[in-house]
């Protein structure tokens, strides 16, 4: 028999530690976990990866964070994980998270050619 569950307490559930791929929608990301297997004939060590359609209720990820995802119930047709915590957030070259909107008002909207041609190194 199983024993029985007393209400506030559940059991334990699956969780990932993975990093955030793509915001794919309002509360949703997808978060790439990797792992490595070893190959079935030839036994070298392969690197694979998954990626999961997370929940995030309150839209805190972004693109290159290290999240932890636990395993809940459907949530959507795709959507079977929700994020824990966020272990560490992105960083830029500077070491400065930014945020999409950032990124948005950085990209340039004409581009331009270069008329400028680099004068031929002297030679000895």
């Amino acid at each position: 028999m199983s024993s029985p569950v007393t209400p506030g307490t559940r059991s334990s559930r699956k969780t990932q530690i993975g990093f955030v791929s793509s915001r794919s929608g309002d509360k949703s990301v997808k978060v790439t976990v990797a792992y490595k297997t070893p190959h079935p004939l030839y036994h070298k060590v392969v690197n694979r990866q998954t990626v999961l359609h997370v929940h995030d209720e309150k839209n805190e990820t972004k693109v290159g964070d290290k999240v932890e995802v636990m395993e809940t119930r459907p949530l959507s047709r795709l959507k079977r994980w929700r994020v824990v915590s966020i272990i560490q957030k992105a960083v830029t070259a500077d070491g400065i998270a930014i945020s999409e909107t950032d990124v948005a008002a950085q990209v340039p909207t004409k581009t331009t050619k270069a008329t400028e041609v680099a004068a031929p190194a002297p030679q000895a």
